[in-house]
């Protein structure tokens, strides 16, 4: 059953919501380099890629912050499909 305008309204406030509450994020990913325990975050940048070095201690919150940039890639293809439904809706009743 297709949602109706309010539902996919408040389904969009929603996700724009936790767009907002995810954009303390870092782009890469967090790897280690061998028997050192040091870590690096790797991340390509104008097709090159590119690794910082992460402090020690640091490692938990480049950790979160990595998840949080996988989390606000999913929110926004969410978003775009709420989007397409709305758009929709809107079509059809002009």
């Amino acid at each position: 059953m297709a949602s109706s305008k309010w539902h996919l309204e408040q389904k969009h406030e929603r996700i724009v919501r936790d767009i907002n509450a995810h954009l303390d994020l870092l782009i890469g990913s967090v790897s280690s380099q061998g028997a050192s325990g040091r870590f690096n975050l790797t991340t390509k940048v104008d097709g090159k890629t590119k690794s910082r070095y992460i402090r020690a201690g640091m490692e938990k919150e480049v950790k979160r912050r990595t998840r949080r940039h996988l989390k606000l890639k999913a929110l926004i293809k969410e978003l775009a499909e709420v989007n397409w439904q709305l758009l929709q809706i809107e079509m059809e009743q002009a």
